[in-house]
């Protein structure tokens, strides 16, 4: 897959081996410093030693207080809330210099955590229903950044996922951040097609009817409404049905071109996939080949095809 420009991804700087814990150590992640890593560029984050707290300190918790969630240093009563909110706002506006197509956030932190990160109460148990301070900054002024912990991107399929959404935010600022022509947008809307239908078959539908309106419609206004509906649609996880049915759909264009051995072919690599036998590199390897081979344009355009570098092995394992 070629990239037009570098892909910037903020990251909590532990995540990438950095000593800036509380205690003084790290949490290094082997898939984002290892393999991600060679694919773009991290932007390092860490809000509580950028606030000024240092390496080794006291741990900091959110506290329900008066009814409202603070971040406190529970050892000695400083509430930290004010200061971390003043500078998540100035961090913020620094980043959107440099636009990022994505953030990966240490789970069950007070400052980072994106969900389930613990609120102490006074008199009652700890709950698990707090979004770190800096992490909830940043969800609300960029909705469709594609945001994830690193606790759940070892799930697979949430992996998986979170790369092909910081790869189409990349692809969808590229596209709308030059010159464009309805005719371009109807180009580009085209080769998402199968991609948007193993996310949400009903997304590239409203997509779809949403092109066919651009005409006329300011540039601008028109760019954030398709943005948006596009980067929801991606959070659907593509579910191996979907997979499936698109695979199915794809098969359908080596009707005149392949021979009748090589669509059963395909058509059984499918329908393995579909009862779990083999991961949807199989059959994905195995439609590339055709495609290249019978020179299917059509497809040869699809990002679904090349959603990420196959160097990365996400889908491997789905």
């Amino acid at each position: 897959m070629k990239m037009a420009s570098l892909i910037r991804i903020g990251v909590s700087s532990c995540l990438l081996g950095q000593k800036v814990r509380y205690d003084g150590g790290h949490k290094r992640d082997s898939f984002i410093s290892d393999l991600l890593a060679r694919f773009v560029e991290f932007v390092p984050v860490c809000p509580e030693m950028e606030i000024g707290l240092g390496a080794p300190r006291d741990s900091i918790h959110l506290a329900e207080i008066n009814g409202d969630i603070r971040l406190v240093n529970p050892k000695t009563g400083l509430d930290l809330t004010d200061a971390m909110t003043a500078w998540a706002h100035r961090r913020l506006a620094l980043l959107e210099k440099a636009p990022l197509s994505g953030f990966i956030l240490k789970k069950d932190s007070p400052s980072c955590g994106m969900e389930r990160v613990r609120v102490h109460h006074e008199g009652k148990p700890p709950t698990k229903e707090g979004v770190g301070l800096f992490a909830r900054l940043l969800l609300s002024r960029w909705p469709t950044l594609p945001v994830e912990e690193d606790g759940r991107l070892n799930d697979s399929r949430l992996r998986e996922n979170f790369i092909e959404r910081v790869f189409a935010y990349h692809r969808l600022e590229g596209f709308f951040g030059k010159t464009w022509t309805v005719g371009d947008l109807v180009r580009f809307h085209t080769d998402e097609k199968l991609l948007l239908m193993a996310h949400e078959p009903a997304g590239y539908q409203e997509l779809g009817r949403l092109v066919a309106t651009a005409k006329g419609k300011p540039a601008a206004t028109f760019a954030t409404t398709y943005r948006t509906r596009f980067m929801e649609a991606m959070k659907h996880l593509a579910t191996t049905r979907r997979h499936a049915n698109v695979l199915s759909h794809a098969a359908g264009y080596l009707r005149d071109v392949a021979t009748p051995e090589e669509r059963r072919e395909l058509l059984s690599v499918i329908n393995d996939f579909q009862r779990e036998l083999v991961p949807l590199v199989v059959p994905i390897v195995l439609l590339r080949t055709f495609v290249r081979t019978k020179n299917i344009a059509y497809l040869a355009s699809q990002t679904y095809l090349y959603p990420h570098p196959k160097e990365m092995m996400l889908r491997n394992h789905v």
